[in-house]
C-alpha cells in the first residue's frame, strides 16, 4: 500500500535534482560508450542519433512537411503520413528560433524531453513511495538495454515526459493539465490511446465518488482525445479512406495489431534457435524476450501494490497494445519504454539499499546498458 495522503504534492526540482545528476550520468556513460563504438570504426556517432531510422523521417516531416513517401519494388509504399506530428513541430520550432538545424533541434528536443521524462517518473514515484523511491525509479528506466535511445531524436522520451506527468496531473486531481498533456501526447505516438482510456477511467471513478467536481474531470475527458483522433482524422481526409493510417501501418511498415500472434511466435521460436519469423535478429530479439519477461513478471506486483487506477490502466493496456501488435521484435524494448510505472514496486525495493549497494547493482547495468547501445547501433544495425 502507497501512503500518498503524506507524500509531497510539488516535485520541485530542487527536490528532483539527485534523481535528475543521476539519469544524466548513466545516459552520458551510454553517450561514452556509443562515442567509443563510434571511434574504433571511424563513424559518426551523432549520425546514429540524429539522421537514422525514425529521426531521418521526423526531420524529413520537420522540414518538408508531409507528403514524402518511398515506393518500394514489391510496390508497397513507406510515407512519413505514418509519423505523428509533435516531435517535427517541435524541431521547426527549435529551427525556427535557434541556430540549430533540424536535425539538431531534433536531438536538443530528445535530450530535453527525457530529462522531462526522468523528472516526471521522479513525481510520480516520489507521490507514492518518496524521494529515494524517486530516485531509484528514474535510474531503472536510465538503465534500461535500450536506453540509448532516450538520448536520440525518436518520441519515445517526448511522449514518456508526457504520459508521466499527465498521470502525475491525474493522481494530484489537476484535471485540465492532464488533459491537455494527453491530448499532446496523442499528437506523438498512437499508443496514446492507452493513456487516454487510462485518463477515462480516472475520470469516472471522479464522478462516481464525487471528487474535484463533475466539470473537471468531464473537461479532462473532452480534451484528452482531440489530438489522436485529429491527427488519425486528418491522415484519412488526406489519403481518402478514414482507416488510411492503419493501413499504412499494415503495408510496408508490416505494423499491424495481431492479438499477440507476432510475440508468441516469438517467444516460442527463440527458444529453440527457429528464427523464420518476421525481421528476426537473434540478440536483440533476446533482449527483447528479457526485457518481456521481465514487465510480465513486475505487472502483478505493480497490481499487488495497489497504485491509483490510472497508473494500472495506462500500464496493462500499454503492454496488451505493445505485445498485442506485430512488429519487428527487436523494437518492442523501446515500445515498453513509456511503461515506467511498472518500475515502481522495484523502486519501492530499491529504496532500502544504502548508496554502495545501490551504485554496486546499478553501475554493472549502466555500463551493459552503454555498451549494449554501440552494439545494438553498429552491429546489429537497430534502432
Amino acid at each position: 500500500m502507497t501512503d500518498l495522503e503524506t507524500r509531497p504534492a510539488r516535485p520541485t526540482l530542487s527536490r528532483a535534482a539527485p534523481a535528475l545528476l543521476g539519469y544524466a550520468a548513466v545516459r552520458a556513460l551510454g553517450l561514452l560508450a556509443l562515442a567509443l563504438w563510434s571511434a574504433a570504426r571511424d563513424k559518426s556517432a551523432y549520425t546514429l542519433l540524429t539522421a537514422r531510422w525514425d529521426s531521418l523521417w521526423y526531420v524529413r516531416v520537420a522540414e518538408l512537411g508531409y507528403g514524402y513517401e518511398v515506393r518500394l519494388p514489391n510496390g508497397d509504399v513507406h510515407s512519413n503520413l505514418a509519423f505523428f506530428p509533435l516531435l517535427p513541430w517541435l524541431e521547426r520550432l527549435g529551427h525556427a528560433v535557434t541556430p540549430l538545424s533540424y536535425a539538431d533541434a531534433g536531438f536538443a528536443v530528445g535530450l530535453l524531453a527525457s530529462l522531462a521524462a526522468a523528472w516526471g517518473i521522479f513525481a510520480v514515484a516520489d507521490l507514492l513511495y518518496g524521494r529515494r523511491a524517486g530516485v531509484c525509479a528514474v535510474l531503472v528506466w536510465a538503465v534500461l538495454p535500450v536506453g540509448i535511445v532516450q538520448s536520440m531524436a525518436y518520441s519515445e522520451s517526448l511522449f514518456t515526459a508526457l504520459a508521466a506527468w499527465s498521470l502525475y496531473a491525474v493522481i494530484t486531481g489537476r484535471w485540465l493539465t492532464a488533459g491537455a498533456l494527453t491530448c499532446a501526447a496523442g499528437l506523438n505516438r498512437p499508443t496514446a490511446v492507452a493513456l487516454i482510456a487510462a485518463l477515462a477511467v480516472a475520470a469516472l471513478l471522479a464522478l462516481r465518488e464525487r471528487r474535484d467536481g463533475p466539470l473537471r474531470p468531464l473537461a479532462a475527458l473532452a480534451i484528452a482525445p482531440l489530438g489522436l483522433v485529429g491527427y488519425l482524422g486528418w491522415v484519412g481526409h488526406e489519403m481518402g479512406d478514414y482507416g488510411g493510417y492503419f493501413a499504412l501501418q499494415r503495408g510496408a511498415w508490416a505494423h499491424t495489431f495481431d492479438y499477440g500472434e507476432h510475440t508468441l511466435d516469438v517467444l516460442t521460436s527463440l527458444p529453440v534457435g527457429h528464427f523464420d519469423y518476421l525481421s528476426a535478429f537473434p540478440f536483440a530479439d533476446l533482449i527483447g524476450t528479457g526485457v518481456v519477461l521481465l514487465a510480465l513478471a513486475l505487472l502483478p506486483l505493480l497490481i499487488r501494490e495497489r497504485p491509483p487506477a490510472v497508473l494500472v490502466v495506462y500500464t496493462v493496456l500499454t503492454l496488451a497494445l505493445v505485445l498485442g501488435s506485430q512488429q519487428i521484435f527487436a523494437n518492442v524494448s523501446r515500445y515498453l519504454l513509456p511503461a515506467f510505472p511498472l518500475f515502481l514496486p522495484l523502486a519501492a525495493a530499491l529504496r532500502r539499499l544504502t548508496l554502495p549497494q545501490l551504485l554496486l547493482l546499478l553501475g554493472p547495468a549502466a555500463l551493459a546498458s552503454g555498451s549494449y547501445a554501440g552494439y545494438a547501433l553498429f552491429e546489429l544495425g537497430v534502432p
